[in-house]
C-alpha cells in the first residue's frame, strides 16, 4: 500500500515536472529582431555643454505660487531659442498659460494622424538640509568625470534638450516628417501639470486634434536592477497609477494627562492607522504586471525563467517574494502610505483632536471610490472622519501594446539599445502624460536613460547626474524615433 502511494506520488511529481518543463519551453522570446540604428554623427561634448547651461537656469515650480521663478522660465525660453535656431525657424512655437511650450512640426501629409513627444521644463527644489551632501553645486551645471551634474539632468531637462537636439539635427538634414509632430513642454509637472500640460491638452482638443500616440517621460532602461535578468530591461509604461490622498480626523474631549481615558484620541487614531497599514489592498501578478513578467520570463536565467513561466503553479511564491520589495510590490497593488500624523501641543494635555493623512497610489482596476471604501473598513472606527483631497485622480487608461505607437517605441529601443529587453510596465508615479488621455488612446511613458540601481536614488535626490555617453544615447533615441514614425513613405 505504501509502495503504491509512493509510486503514485512520484508519477504525479514527474508529470508536474514535465508540465513545468514543457510550459517553460513553450514561452519563446517576445523580442523583435531589428538591426541597430545607423551611426549618428553627434558632438556629445557640445550637446552636454548646452544641457549644462540649461541646468544653471533655476526653473523650480511651486504649487501655491504660479508666479514663482517667472524670470527663470523666461531665461530658459530665451536660452532654447538661442541654442536651437534651426528648430525655431522650422517649427511653430506657442506659449500656453504662463510658460508651457507647444511646438508644432508640420507634417507633409495632412491626412496622417499626428503624434506628440513630451518633456517638462520645471524641476524640484533641493531638499532643505541636504545642500552640503551634494558633491557639486546643484545648479552649477558642472561637467566632470564623464557626467553632467545638477538638478534636472535626469528629471527632466535631459529629455527636453535631447528632443531639441534631435530635431535640430533633423531640420539641418532637410528632414520633414510625414505626420505632424507636437512637442509639449509643461512648466509645472512637478506640482500637478494643471497649469501647463492640461491647458495644452485642452487646447489641442479644442482644435479637433486627435493624436495617434503620445510619449512622455517614464520608465527607464534598467541595467542590473531586476534580479535574474542579465540583460538591461527597457520598460515602456502603458499606464500610471492614480493618486488618492485622504485626510482623517478624530475628535474627543480634551483633558488633563493626570486622568487619561482608556482610549485617547492619539491611541484610537494610532490603532486605526496600524490596522490600515496591516491590511493592504489586494494585489496580484495580473494586468500590466502579468504582461511585464510574461515578456521578461523568456529572457531570465534558468530558475527565474521557470518560476515566471509557470505562475499557474508558482504564482503565490513569486508574489510573496515580489511583495518584499517596495518597488515591485507597488506594481502589484494599490499601495498605502501613512504620510502625516498630528496631535497635541503640550506634554501634560490630552489633545481633543488627532489628524492624519494617508496617500494611496491607485492601481488600474481600482478607483478612488473603492479605495475610500477599503480605507473606512480597514480603519475600523466610525468616529474617524474621512475627507478626500480635491486633487485626487483616477488611474490612467491602459494603452495598447498592439498599436503603432508602442511598436515604434519598441523598435527604436531595440535599435538604440540593442542589448536591452523591451517589456511593458506600469508607472507608479505621476507625469504630465495623464492629462493627454483627452486627446489620445495611446499614451506611453519611457525615458531613454540607462541607469543602474545606484542611479535610482538620484531622481529628486542628491547628486543628480547624467552621463555624457547616456545623454548621447537619449539624443540618438529621439532622432531615430522621429525618423521611424514620421519619415515620409
Amino acid at each position: 500500500m505504501i509502495k503504491r502511494l509512493f509510486l503514485g506520488l512520484l508519477l504525479v511529481l514527474l508529470a508536474l515536472a514535465a508540465a513545468v518543463a514543457v510550459n517553460t519551453w513553450r514561452h519563446p522570446s517576445r523580442q523583435v529582431a531589428v538591426a541597430p540604428a545607423p551611426p549618428l554623427q553627434l558632438d556629445t561634448q557640445a550637446a552636454a555643454q548646452r544641457l549644462a547651461g540649461a541646468i544653471r537656469i533655476r526653473t523650480v515650480s511651486a504649487l501655491d505660487d504660479p508666479a514663482a521663478n517667472n524670470s527663470e522660465f523666461d531665461k530658459l525660453h530665451a536660452y532654447l531659442q538661442q541654442n536651437f535656431p534651426k528648430l525655431h525657424a522650422a517649427l511653430k512655437r506657442e506659449v500656453v498659460g504662463q510658460h508651457a511650450l507647444l511646438y508644432t512640426w508640420q507634417g507633409s501629409d495632412p491626412a496622417a494622424r499626428p503624434v506628440a513627444l513630451m518633456a517638462h521644463q520645471d524641476m524640484v527644489p533641493i531638499a532643505p538640509g541636504t545642500e552640503k551632501a551634494w558633491s557639486v553645486d546643484p545648479f552649477g551645471g558642472d561637467i566632470q568625470d564623464g557626467y553632467i551634474w545638477g538638478r534636472g539632468t535626469l528629471d527632466n531637462k535631459g529629455n527636453l534638450l535631447a528632443q531639441m537636439e534631435a530635431v535640430e539635427l533633423l531640420v539641418g538634414q532637410g528632414f520633414q516628417p510625414k505626420q505632424t509632430v507636437y512637442f509639449v513642454m509643461g512648466d509645472d509637472e512637478e506640482v500637478s501639470g494643471l497649469r501647463g500640460a492640461l491647458p495644452v491638452a485642452e487646447l489641442l482638443k479644442s482644435r479637433g486634434i486627435r493624436l495617434d500616440w503620445v510619449l512622455d517621460e517614464g520608465l527607464l532602461v534598467l541595467d542590473g536592477v531586476l534580479p535574474g535578468l542579465a540583460k538591461p530591461a527597457a520598460l515602456i509604461g502603458l499606464a500610471e497609477k492614480g493618486y488618492g490622498t485622504f485626510f482623517l480626523s478624530l475628535d474627543t474631549a480634551p483633558g488633563h494627562s493626570s486622568m487619561p481615558p482608556a482610549h485617547s484620541a492619539i491611541g484610537q487614531m494610532s490603532a486605526a492607522l496600524a490596522r490600515l497599514e496591516a491590511t493592504p489592498m489586494p494585489g496580484g501578478i495580473q494586468g500590466i504586471a502579468g504582461d511585464m513578467f510574461g515578456t521578461l520570463a523568456p529572457e531570465m536565467n534558468g530558475f527565474n525563467r521557470v518560476m515566471l513561466s509557470n505562475l499557474w503553479l508558482t504564482g503565490p511564491l513569486v508574489q510573496g517574494q515580489l511583495e518584499k520589495s517596495p518597488s515591485s510590490n507597488a506594481m502589484l497593488r494599490t499601495t498605502t502610505a501613512l504620510t502625516i500624523v498630528r496631535a497635541g501641543n503640550k506634554d501634560n494635555v490630552l489633545p481633543g483632536r488627532a489628524e492624519a493623512a494617508v496617500n494611496f497610489r491607485i492601481l488600474p482596476g481600482d478607483t478612488v471610490d473603492s479605495v475610500e471604501a477599503h480605507l473606512k473598513k480597514a480603519l475600523g472606527n466610525d468616529a474617524i472622519q474621512v475627507k478626500r483631497y480635491p486633487g485626487n485622480s483616477e488611474p490612467s487608461p491602459v494603452s495598447p501594446t498592439d498599436a503603432a505607437g508602442y511598436r515604434s517605441i519598441e523598435h527604436t529601443v531595440r535599435q538604440v539599445f540593442p542589448d536591452a529587453v523591451v517589456a511593458p510596465g506600469l508607472m507608479t508615479a505621476a507625469t504630465d502624460s495623464r492629462h493627454f488621455s483627452l486627446v489620445s488612446d495611446a499614451v506611453y511613458r519611457f525615458s531613454p536613460i540607462r541607469v543602474s540601481g545606484e542611479d535610482l536614488p538620484r531622481f529628486h535626490g542628491t547628486n543628480e547626474r547624467l552621463s555624457i555617453a547616456g545623454y548621447g544615447d537619449m539624443i540618438r533615441f529621439y532622432h531615430q524615433l522621429l525618423r521611424n514614425t514620421a519619415q515620409p513613405q
